[in-house]
């Protein structure tokens, strides 16, 4: 079995201006990365819409309408905050991003992948169950979750972030719920101000904020000391990344000093997680990363652990 990797061109017509960090362009240089000769083996497919009853897993159907409903004329947009905008576009990529990640789920349980890594945006860590934020409209990893929970009985699933920001989303989603692992590492203090290690929910979270200016010994620490031992004891049964590559040193919206090979040694790590508990399960979907070239690189080298797991 190989890697699936899902996408979808409506991915890319989510237009935010040509000064947002969360553009097009990241998903274009992901997409350009994965097509030299290495990457020939993985398992190309287009992510489909998520229906009304997958998002309605997480999210109230009144909040679902707000989203589809805001279709901006070409070329316009629609401030939903002053980071979160919409353009005619963003509706069906907002659909597809999720609608990727149920079907990196069902890749992965139906067995013709071993894992997946879906380059979607936008991103979905930031979403609340009511709220649009931080450049996510709806939160692709807990509608991911809950499709593995609702269509195939899972008793146990695992999110975990290495995105730069915590995913509040995630957290505000699952913070009630044990069956489902919500692991983040992040930068304390960041934005959006969540992720303090005192925030634990049932038990079932686990935040390992690490201080500015601190890089690769410090993420690494973050993980194999803290967040790793908990997965390990929680047991799922399916393992969610949310893949964000912003904590990298040369990222222009934090101050973390990590390098690309952190990210294969920690999709290294995760993948041991996986073979232990999971059937060896594990779905990737893109969240940020916002130096170009440090993104390309970075998930290549995640993608490329995937591959030679």
């Amino acid at each position: 079995m190989s890697v699936a990797l899902i996408t979808h061109p409506a991915c890319l017509e989510h237009e935010t201006g040509m000064w947002h960090p969360e553009c097009a362009d990241r998903l274009r240089v992901v997409l350009r990365a994965l097509e030299k000769a290495e990457f020939q083996p993985l398992i190309r497919e287009l992510a489909p819409q998520a229906t009304r009853e997958q998002l309605n897993r997480v999210h109230p159907l009144a909040y679902i309408d707000q989203i589809l409903n805001t279709v901006p004329e070409p070329g316009q947009t629609h401030e939903i905050d002053g980071d979160t905008l919409m353009s005619h576009g963003s509706a069906e990529a907002a659909l597809r991003a999720a609608g990727g990640s149920v079907m990196a789920v069902d890749a992965v349980m139906e067995g013709w992948a071993r894992s997946a890594f879906a380059a979607v945006r936008p991103p979905g860590h930031h979403a609340e169950r009511g709220q649009a934020m931080g450049f996510c409209f709806f939160a692709n990893a807990a509608i991911a979750a809950r499709h593995a929970q609702a269509h195939w009985g899972l008793k146990r699933v695992a999110i975990v972030d290495f995105d730069v920001h915590h995913g509040n989303g995630s957290q505000d989603i699952f913070e009630r719920d044990p069956s489902v692992f919500y692991g983040s590492s992040h930068q304390f203090p960041c934005y959006p101000g969540t992720g303090a290690e005192h925030e634990t929910g049932l038990g079932n979270i686990v935040n390992a904020g690490i201080a500015p200016g601190t890089g690769s010994a410090e993420f690494r620490a973050a993980w194999a000391d803290t967040i790793l031992p908990a997965l390990d004891a929680f047991a799922p049964e399916l393992l969610i990344v949310s893949a964000g590559f912003d904590a990298h040193k040369a990222d222009p919206l934090a101050q973390l000093r990590v390098e690309t090979a952190d990210f294969a040694w920690l999709t290294a790590q995760l993948l041991g997680v996986a073979r232990r508990h999971c059937k060896g399960r594990l779905v990737s979907l893109l969240e940020g990363g916002y130096d170009l070239p440090a993104l390309a690189a970075s998930a290549a080298a995640h993608v490329r652990a995937l591959m030679h797991d």
